[in-house]
């Protein structure tokens, strides 16, 4: 094998062409609101991590669990980067009518690209958080919010923080 690139072999790297059934595919019996997206802070040292807290509301008539993703997109980078890459995950039940407030951590190592060696680079990225993929076609309607940062410095190995 002479080709070690991963652009067109999985579904991080496809371009503009979807998976069949992305990440967090699914119906539900109940209906769910994501809102109040917070990052902090909006524009961070290279090397520090990033604080994320969003508000899941349960707004269908029976309890339910839903699939809480949070998903990065370098906007700019050195090298090639997916499209985006999922970062957090969490499985959250909220009864009817109720809501919950989660909180996750975005480290800095996850924002690292492949450069001869694990690099972390400045720039501007968005943060998408919701029940599904940035982008999804599903029949069942699931909000993706969206948040831009910063990140400023210089870029340096992972390692050297």
């Amino acid at each position: 094998m002479e080709n070690y690139t991963m652009e067109g072999r999985t579904y991080r790297y496809y371009g503009q062409e979807a998976p069949l059934y992305p990440f967090g595919y699914g119906l539900s019996y109940t209906t769910f609101r994501y809102r109040d997206l917070v990052l902090s802070p909006p524009v961070l040292p290279v090397c520090a991590n990033l604080s994320v807290s969003v508000v899941l509301e349960n707004t269908g008539l029976r309890d339910g669990e839903e699939v809480v993703q949070l998903y990065l997109r370098w906007e700019q980078s050195s090298v090639p980067v997916p499209r985006w890459q999922l970062v957090a995950f969490r499985r959250v039940a909220v009864l009817a009518g109720r809501e919950a407030k989660l909180f996750f951590q975005v480290l800095a190592e996850q924002r690292a690209v492949w450069a001869q060696d694990w690099l972390l680079e400045p720039g501007t990225f968005t943060l998408f958080a919701g029940g599904q993929q940035p982008g999804q076609k599903t029949r069942a309607p699931s909000e993706v919010l969206s948040a831009r940062f910063g990140v400023t410095g210089t870029a340096r190995p992972l390692g050297g923080c």
